[in-house]
């Protein structure tokens, strides 16, 4: 089947990874007009983009829009609209939509479901348990922190990317995880689980493929920083910043994720009927071992997207439109084209970050990183007659690009040091360690 380039689209979502995918769809040939619901002012803000001001949850209100607009594909960005049937609805109503339905993304807002389809699969996750009482969690806590590695509590369900809490073998298992599981089951159904898991060590990797049922093409390989703090402190939240590639991931390797982990769960969703179209994340842990799968993300990672979209070399609006119809016609490789070089981006996220949201916070110097040669993506900002606010956790998402990663990461540091609001949080350290490791 030939690619065919979808003129009209409407994404789903306000974030920044909204604002990337936005950026990227409404500068490729053939794409007349891009509108994004909810959207934001800062998405509002690229050309050939428009907003509507439709939430992401209204699913009948979503597909109306689509019609209204005659979009010829929907791209869902994030998952509570997935979990909430929006994929569903828009097949019904005959519109092609990049996203899986309810039942096929359930690989990501239920972790005890995630490491099913994984076991039926032969994919390999850390050893775990999935507890669906108070009682059998404290047993699990019980036998993994007996180990002295440490462990980790997964809440199963929806948690915008913050439902991980991981406890060091140097801290108290028992009060800490306690205190936690006070707070899930307070608020558990009775057929809610947690998954536990014995800990695991070694650096992270997100490898994201676009998927149409069966085959699969995947992104360049990132890495996000999800804890607060540099040197990984504090707690962990939707992402602090990220970059693409990953100097101690070869492509060879990435072809090998897919192959052994991506193939197989698309394989087993499709065998029970549920096939997945969308975007396939899987996030990884490089142990001596070699890669094991931590999660599945049924969407684009954030902040992932605002380093990886940049990268690419070729429009991705016909391959989105392609899977949407199960239909992609993969090359030799399997890979989507990118331009040479890396990319680092910096979340820059609001006063009381990730328990609280900022909002009314001025901010300054958002033109001065462009000016730099940064990109700035929009996460949670208002425009209003004074200028641009806070309105949200993670604010705006830095980005540079360059020939190598150190170079790209010393653009986003000196275009981040550039922007200011009160009570503003970041780390300094986003791939600090290979860029140093990389400029010797």
């Amino acid at each position: 089947m030939s690619l065919v380039t979808p003129t009209r689209i409407l994404i789903v979502g306000d974030g920044g990874r909204e604002h990337a995918l936005a950026w990227k769809l409404a500068a490729e040939p053939g794409v007349n007009e891009v509108t994004v619901a909810p959207g934001s002012s800062g998405i509002a803000n690229e050309p050939r983009v428009r907003v509507a001001g439709v939430p992401t949850m209204s699913v009948g209100a979503i597909v109306d829009l689509a019609r209204s607009r005659a979009a010829e594909l929907v791209v869902v960005g994030p998952e509570a609209p997935l979990a909430a049937g929006l994929a569903d609805a828009l097949n019904e109503a005959r519109i092609p939509v990049f996203g899986p339905t309810q039942a096929a993304s359930a690989i990501e807002w239920s972790k005890s479901f995630c490491h099913e389809i994984a076991a039926a699969a032969g994919v390999r996750m850390a050893r775990s348990e999935v507890c669906r009482s108070r009682a059998g969690a404290d047993q699990a806590i019980a036998h993994f922190g007996a180990a002295g590695t440490g462990f980790v509590v997964k809440q199963d369900g929806l948690a915008a990317g913050k439902g991980v809490t991981v406890f060091g073998p140097g801290e108290t298992p028992e009060r800490l995880a306690s205190d936690l599981l006070d707070v899930l089951y307070a608020v558990a159904t009775p057929d809610r689980a947690v998954v536990v898991e014995e800990r695991l060590y070694g650096p992270e990797a997100s490898v994201i493929a676009v998927c149409d049922g069966i085959r699969a093409m995947v992104l360049p390989a990132a890495r996000d920083h999800k804890r607060l703090g540099d040197d990984d402190a504090g707690p962990n939240t939707g992402g602090m910043g990220a970059y693409s590639p990953l100097p101690d991931l070869a492509t060879t390797d990435v072809d090998r994720i897919v192959a052994e982990i991506h193939g197989p769960i698309l394989t087993e969703l499709a065998r029970r009927a549920t096939p997945f179209r969308g975007f396939l994340y899987a996030g990884l842990i490089l142990t001596a071992d070699g890669p094991l799968l931590l999660e599945c993300n049924a969407r684009l990672g954030d902040p992932e997207a605002q380093v990886i979209l940049p990268l690419l070399g070729s429009a991705i609006g016909p391959i989105l439109l392609a899977a949407a119809r199960g239909a992609l016609a993969l090359d030799g490789s399997g890979r989507l084209p990118t331009i040479p070089g890396a990319a680092v981006g910096i979340v820059l996220a609001g006063e009381g970050y990730p328990a609280a949201r900022s909002a009314g916070a001025a901010i300054a110097g958002i033109e001065d990183a462009r000016r730099l040669g940064a990109l700035v993506f929009h996460a949670g900002t208002t425009r209003t007659v004074d200028g641009w606010e806070t309105s949200g956790g993670r604010i705006l998402t830095v980005v540079g690009r360059g020939p190598d990663l150190s170079t790209a990461r010393a653009l986003a540091e000196s275009a981040a040091d550039v922007v200011s609001f009160p009570g503003l949080q970041r780390r300094r350290d986003i791939g600090l360690a290979l860029a140093r490791a990389q400029a010797r």
